[in-house]
């Protein structure tokens, strides 16, 4: 270790400066500037007549946990440091501020041993590294602090078990549509998620939703802008339904008001979860009205967005394909507008209103809710005499499998109970043709999807009736 003097002759002790805290919830690093105070006030009071200790620089790790393993960046370039040789005592506030693995202190210990670096701290005092006895220190305070984490996140995880149980709200970031305790209700954000809900359940896609949301200004609770992946975590959430989820599990009824009731949000996560909706169908499924859902008349797959023409790549126009062989090929711009002008005939004429008819049996929503809430009553009971020992575990397992098998039952039912349909906006409009131009691209299909059949059949080649190329008796609807 190189010695070096004041020009009053005392010997200067280099010494490193490190502070850290794990969870700034103020983010105002106010726990960091409080140990520095004190390290700077500890290398004062070591200081001596003959020694004079030295802070040559300062480390932080502001927010960072030394027992999650994450890696600290302050902790880290001053472990560099001293392997350089560029300090001789490290000051800490206590030593489970450096430390609360035994991987991390056998490393420091290494690092420190052979270059007699000093440790000094507030409150733990001195740990002398190049004896036996001071190593022996070192690691017992270092078993010790990991032993107080251990205990600290058992006794989180026990109260957040028993806060899921009782319905409460864990606390952490703002949920979107609440205020900051969890339970009380923002209005405009709720009627937000209800409208969200219902577009997507007619059949608008996220990008579309968000895209909305976007030119309204509306922000997330941490005050983003919204993307498509955030809108379907949140629209999947339990809490919208009114339900308190713990470790990916329903526990139970929350205790804030539902933005959602329980069909609506189990019809919304199973069509949220539908991998058909998951896959992209090539980027031309946002841009063309058809594609995924006219179908050709020769094979009877659906079709996909190509060209059609010949010469230059200037000359061509877009146009509809066979998805499995080239089976036909139609401009789509005249196909679409045929389509479109089919769907505003038939929205005009005087039974519309038939059209919004259920097409088939409601799900019992009811009983449903019923044998639920029953199954979720018997799964208490059995857990609470298996509990008391009144039962043994193998007893529990069989007994509750009709229970969990009823839970599933019900819920798969819920998620089929609620569908929006998706011409309902159309058919009660003054200006049918001004609601359907205000309809985004993911909503149009939705409707063509939900009124009619499209095939599309190879056309006849020349000269058609009436003078023009164009065969529109290749296009046929047939409406369901």
């Amino acid at each position: 270790m190189t010695t070096y003097t004041t020009p009053s002759g005392r010997r200067v002790i280099r010494c490193y400066l490190y502070a850290r805290i794990s969870s700034d919830r103020e983010g105002a690093g106010l726990g960091c500037e409080r140990q520095i105070e004190d390290g700077y006030a500890l290398a004062q009071q070591l200081s001596t007549s003959d020694v004079e200790y030295v802070v040559v620089e300062v480390f932080e790790d502001n927010d960072l946990s030394a027992y999650s393993g994450k890696p600290r960046p302050g902790y880290l370039k001053m472990l560099q440091g001293l392997r350089d040789g560029l300090a001789d005592c490290v000051l800490a506030w206590h030593t489970d501020r450096l430390h609360r693995r035994p991987l991390e202190l056998e490393e420091y210990i290494d690092v420190c041993e052979p270059r007699r670096v000093e440790t000094r701290t507030v409150k733990a005092g001195h740990l002398d590294l190049s004896t036996a006895t001071g190593r022996m220190i070192a690691r017992q305070l270092g078993v010790q602090a990991r032993y107080e984490v251990e205990r600290m996140i058992e006794r989180q995880k026990r109260a957040r078990e028993q806060m899921a149980q009782h319905g409460k709200h864990f606390g952490g970031r703002r949920p979107f549509g609440w205020e900051v305790d969890g339970v009380t209700a923002i209005k405009e954000e709720i009627e937000l998620i209800r409208d969200a809900a219902h577009a997507i359940l007619a059949g608008a896609s996220l990008r579309a939703v968000t895209s909305e949301w976007q030119q309204q200004g509306v922000k997330t609770s941490t005050g983003a802008e919204w993307q498509p992946s955030e809108l379907r975590r949140m629209l999947a959430r339990p809490r919208n339904a009114g339900i308190r989820d713990h470790r990916g599990e329903e526990v139970g009824a929350g205790q804030w008001p539902a933005a959602l009731d329980e069909p609506t949000w189990r019809s919304l996560v199973a069509l949220l979860s539908d991998p058909a909706r998951r896959t992209n169908v090539g980027r031309t499924a946002r841009v063309a009205l058809g594609t995924g859902i006219y179908t050709c008349g020769t094979c009877g797959k659906t079709v996909i967005t190509g060209t059609c023409g010949s010469g230059p790549a200037s000359r061509q126009m877009p146009a509809y394909r066979c998805k499995e062989r080239r089976h036909i090929s139609r401009r789509r711009d005249l196909v679409d507008n045929m389509v479109q002008l089919a769907v505003l005939e038939r929205l005009a004429r005087p039974d519309a209103a038939d059209l919004l008819a259920e097409r088939e049996n409601p799900v019992d929503v009811r009983g449903a809710q019923r044998d639920m809430t029953e199954a979720r009553g018997l799964l208490d009971d059995l857990s609470a005499a298996l509990g008391r020992g009144e039962m043994d575990l193998r007893s529990w397992s069989v007994a509750s499998a009709g229970a969990k098998a009823r839970i599933a039952a019900a819920e798969t039912a819920l998620s089929q109970a609620v569908s929006v349909n998706p011409v309902a906006g159309l058919v009660t409009a003054e200006d049918v043709d001004a609601a359907w131009n205000g309809l985004d691209l993911s909503r149009r299909r939705a409707v063509i999807s939900y009124l009619m059949t499209v095939t599309l059949h190879p056309a006849r080649r020349g000269r058609q009736p009436g003078g023009g190329y164009w065969d529109a008796s290749s296009v046929q609807i047939a409406w369901k």
